[in-house]
């Protein structure tokens, strides 16, 4: 019974989704969940993992609760799988559950912070191409936003340097610093920080 609560309790805040999108997205979700992936491995038991997204771009807002103590939580993910895609073409694609934990993980060592403001989370060819021809030097080809285990973001009421400080310490992948811009990179990739 408690475990049907927990499951029950992830929402959307204001995120619009065709009914063809969302049946797509959980298409997408559960391949996520059964497609071995790097980083994907599930975590052992311990307690629920909520996480709190706020993309600035489309100004939707997500409370999920995708991992109920023992699994990841279907179709919380494939809300977080929504709210991180491409904004710019509207493409959704898995992202990395390992990512999602990192992001938890860093929003948890930072406690009392806003939710996490996202500025880039999945991100399509055809909008990695545009970006890294207009910024070839910090737009990497092959990009880990191109298979969802890559999250540019910043923390609301923390600033940029915790942000950093707090995702270096992690040493869960690649943290980027990216001031000027107004966020920081994180993947989970081999472990580096420029």
């Amino acid at each position: 019974m408690e475990h049907e609560r927990l499951r029950a309790q992830a929402r959307h805040d204001d995120a619009r989704v065709s009914r063809r999108g969302f049946l797509g997205l959980a298409a997408w979700g559960l391949a996520a969940l059964l497609v071995p992936r790097r980083g994907a491995a599930a975590p052992a038991p311990g307690r629920p993992r909520e996480l709190s997204l706020h993309n600035l771009h489309t100004d939707e807002r997500l409370t999920a609760l995708y991992w109920d103590g023992e699994a990841y939580v279907p179709d919380a993910l494939a809300g977080l799988n929504v709210i991180l895609r491409d904004y710019r073409t509207g493409e959704v694609s898995p992202m990395a559950p390992a990512l999602i934990d990192v992001v938890h993980s860093l929003s948890e060592r930072i406690a009392g912070a806003g939710p996490v403001q996202i500025i880039s989370g999945y991100r399509s060819a055809a909008t990695n191409d545009m970006l890294r021809a207009a910024d070839p030097l910090h737009v990497a080809e092959h990009s880990l936003h191109l298979s969802g285990e890559a999250i540019d973001l910043r923390i609301e009421g923390r600033s940029l340097g915790q942000v950093r400080d707090a995702a270096l310490a992690l040493g869960a992948g690649g943290v980027g610093y990216y001031p000027r811009s107004g966020f920081v990179h994180v993947d989970i990739g081999r472990v580096r920080s420029w």
